[in-house]
């Protein structure tokens, strides 16, 4: 028979492993504190508390900086139990109140006090208004000392007394104390005080709005209470957004992170890009990336007829955009006088009717004019003339490339980015205000649920009948399941305007970062800040701005993952140690 040879194995998997690897190296037990490695710990607990707790009356604990645990532990008394109880206690009160009284002795306020409570409470116990609780809270404070361990707790003792509430160390009994607090939810500590419904509600420190939702995206941390700001846009009353900071504080990076996420919960995402920074982000994606330029390949043609909404009139639909052109003409030809815009108007309705288009007729299939068309008809209109001249760069000229030519751009990805970094700053309005005619028509067309992303929208700002057609766009953009985020550096060009402040008024969701101390004034005054946020926003690392949403707001840090970060990052020291350019 074969001997079996039995080899001893050198490793054998234990339970013990994974605590073996998440254990300290070393746990001292003392009667006031313990030693974990290198920290020190001293775990305490409330004994006392005042006849009235008030909202939030925890949260400067919660909030500290230093690093504290805290359990919380509500234990549920039967109330038939405590309805026995409260009876003895309340028999025993009175007797002492009736034994006073006899005895011609003056009233005792604690008593009466504490009978009145007693009866309220039965009140309310036996109507199941109130519940009743064995409330024990524990607090693990740790320091790298015994003389920080010690301050910190005098600290923490001072902020819990200045509100009647009193602690004690935990003596003989830390190692309990310090396994209470750990995320197990064990009470080993067992040291309870009775309260009822109302103060134990008050335990929670919800005083800092809570930003989180069971729908929509990531933003950021609430640097209130460090819970996670999620949160859907179209859950408001409109989706529109604006994002005020100065440069380098970090709204392209917000901004792209807002879009990737976007883009997760399937909803369509069009920028227009006045820096070309978001072209890394659409190759990530796999979206359209198209470059606007006088020499470039890509075209819009600005007359183009709009594709009809099933439940909207044609005639409507082409008067509307009639008015859209005339607007960036008047952009393009500069100040005009009230006649000359007439005679555009005019010349603008004949140049489609030379191709057919005109109401009460069927020209979806209509092959659209061009700019050159419009400038032959202004030349053969009294008083044209001249604004047709105005136009001769556009069509023959220098800036001919940009706007004369048919449109040959394909929208149907589900990211769309327009980037207009290479044409002169003259022509950037103008190119706004094509693409975004051209994105109005789209999405008009074709109901559902898109972001618009404008960056540097001040640029619109400066004209009046550009700001006019955005803050239209804005205004509208919720009937269409749109959401419109305008984004800008230049906080003061955007509020001087006087469209300014009604696309303020008009956006649901308000997203301010770091400011210059310049603006800080203009910008307090319309979003009605307090000192301590306007000196918040004035200190603010990159990253770290104000969230508003609706009523509510809070600070909040803007935090992406390691992969999110490589790929919306433009901070030029981590783009060259990547290979990237813009």
């Amino acid at each position: 028979m074969e001997e079996k040879i039995k080899i001893i194995q050198a490793y054998k998997a234990s339970a013990g492993d994974i605590k073996d690897v998440i254990a300290p190296a070393g746990l001292q037990v003392n009667a006031n504190y313990i030693k974990i490695g290198n920290k020190f710990a001293k775990t305490v607990f409330v004994f006392t508390y005042p006849r009235y707790l008030s909202t939030g009356w925890f949260s400067p604990i919660i909030n500290m900086p230093e690093l504290i645990d805290i359990s919380f532990f509500m234990h549920p008394v039967d109330t038939a139990l405590a309805l026995r109880q409260l009876r003895k206690k309340t028999t025993n009160v009175e007797a002492q109140l009736n034994e006073r009284a006899e005895k011609g002795l003056i009233r005792d306020p604690v008593l009466e006090t504490a009978f009145r409570d007693l009866e309220t409470l039965r009140d309310a116990l036996q109507q199941a208004r109130e519940k009743l609780f064995k409330t024990g809270v524990y607090i693990t404070i740790y320091a790298d000392s015994m003389e920080d361990l010690s301050k910190l707790e005098g600290h923490l003792s001072s902020l819990l007394e200045s509100r009647l509430v009193y602690i004690k160390p935990a003596f003989f009994q830390q190692m309990e104390g310090f396994a209470s607090v750990l995320p197990l939810g064990t009470d080993k500590l067992g040291i309870h005080t009775p309260l009822n419904s109302g103060p134990v509600s008050s335990f929670f420190p919800f005083t800092s709005p809570n930003l989180t939702t069971d729908n929509g995206i990531l933003y950021g941390v609430n640097l209130g209470n460090n819970s996670l700001v999620i949160f859907d846009r179209f859950s408001l009353e409109n989706a529109n957004t604006v994002v005020f900071a100065k440069s380098g504080s970090g709204k392209s990076y917000t901004t792209k992170l807002e879009i990737i996420r976007t883009l997760m919960m399937g909803i369509n995402v069009m920028v227009i890009d006045p820096e070309k920074e978001y072209k890394n982000l659409s190759q990530a994606v796999g979206g359209s990336f198209f470059n606007i330029s006088l020499t470039s390949e890509h075209h819009i043609n600005p007359f183009d007829i709009p594709i009809i909404p099933k439940d909207e009139d044609p005639t409507d639909v082409l008067k509307s955009h009639i008015l859209n052109l005339t607007g960036l003409l008047k952009v393009m030809l500069g100040k005009i006088t009230p006649e000359e815009e007439a005679i555009v108007d005019r010349a603008i309705s004949e140049t489609y009717a030379s191709h057919d288009i005109v109401p009460g007729k069927d020209f979806s299939q209509a092959k659209p004019p061009l700019l050159e068309d419009l400038q032959v008809v202004m030349q053969n209109m009294k008083g044209g003339a001249g604004l047709a001249d105005r136009l001769d760069k556009f069509v023959h000229g220098s800036y001919a490339g940009f706007t004369n030519n048919t449109t040959n751009i394909d929208i149907k990805n589900r990211f769309i980015v327009f980037a207009i970094r290479d044409l002169e700053d003259e022509l950037r309005p103008i190119a706004m205000y094509i693409i975004l005619n051209f994105i109005w028509n789209l999405i008009r067309a074709d109901f559902k649920k898109r972001a618009l992303i404008i960056d540097e929208a001040w640029v619109m700002m400066k004209n009046d009948d550009s700001a006019s057609f955005l803050f239209g766009l804005v205004k509208r953009a919720r009937k269409y399941f749109l959401g419109v985020t305008n984004i800008t550096q230049e906080v003061d060009d955007f509020l001087r305007t006087p469209y300014g402040r009604p696309i303020i008024t008009n956006s649901a969701l308000q997203i301010l970062l770091k400011q210059a101390p310049a603006v800080i004034d203009g910008l307090a005054k319309t979003f009605n800040l307090t000192t301590a946020e306007k000196n918040f926003l004035l200190e603010a690392n990159v990253g770290e701005g104000l969230f508003f949403a609706g009523l509510r707001h809070a600070a909040i840090k803007i935090i992406a993952s390691y992969t999110e970060d490589q790929i919306v990052t433009t901070n030029p020291e981590q783009m060259l140690e990547m290979g990237k350019t813009i």
